[in-house]
């Protein structure tokens, strides 16, 4: 080997790791940001549950001492995505419900295949201005559910619309409030908890 090739190889070592090393920085970069995007959707929901972001009603345990004579309507919306072979639909189209009062609704749902469906609810309200304000005690959505081939359930929803909606310029003028469902089919088909609660609950 002559002295320039000699010269030739010992450059291309040095550029081969360097080269190597850059490879692996990549990876690692894709990785991370690959593991950020499966974070980021629970991490996303904790936060609009939180703060009644884009439109996220928040949890609560009971319902405020102060009730408030004053009214707005709560429109109900029932969807499903598309792969659900489900029927969605709420009770009754809409409720006048007076600011701070806890409030019962149900929505019915009916398994129109041939199969066990597990499903999850992801809700949200309009406009979003009032979600914040939103609040539910109780709710199918906070755990899956199961239907077997043909079940229909009746699922509750217990909500309330905190006194402080009145307080707010942005809020006290709205006169109607649409809380919205969509279910979608869980693919894992993982185990669900006991179906809510039902008043109805047959194979037709």
């Amino acid at each position: 080997m002559t002295k320039d090739n000699d010269q030739t190889e010992k450059t291309r070592a040095p550029k081969a790791a360097r080269h190597g090393l850059v490879a692996l920085g990549l990876a690692a970069i894709v990785a991370g940001m690959v593991g950020l995007s499966f974070a980021a959707v629970p991490l996303y929901r904790i936060f609009c549950q939180q703060t009644g972001y884009a439109g996220t009603p928040q949890r609560a345990s009971v319902a405020p001492d102060q009730v408030s004579d004053q009214t707005v309507n709560v429109r109900f919306d029932a969807n499903t995505m598309p792969d659900m072979p489900w029927r969605f639909v709420p009770e009754k189209n809409e409720m006048t419900v007076r600011i701070g009062a806890s409030n019962l609704a149900f929505f019915k749902a009916t398994n129109l295949s041939d199969e066990p469906i597990v499903g999850t609810a992801v809700f949200n309200v309009a406009p979003n201005s009032a979600a914040q304000y939103f609040n539910k005690i109780q709710c199918f959505c906070f755990t899956q559910q199961r239907l077997e081939p043909g079940e229909t359930i009746e699922m509750p929803v217990t909500f309330f619309i905190e006194p402080g909606f009145l307080d707010n310029v942005s809020t006290k003028h709205i006169q109607d409030i649409t809380l919205s469902y969509t279910f979608y089919r869980d693919k894992g088909q993982g185990v669900a908890a006991a179906p809510a609660e039902s008043g109805d609950k047959s194979g037709s």
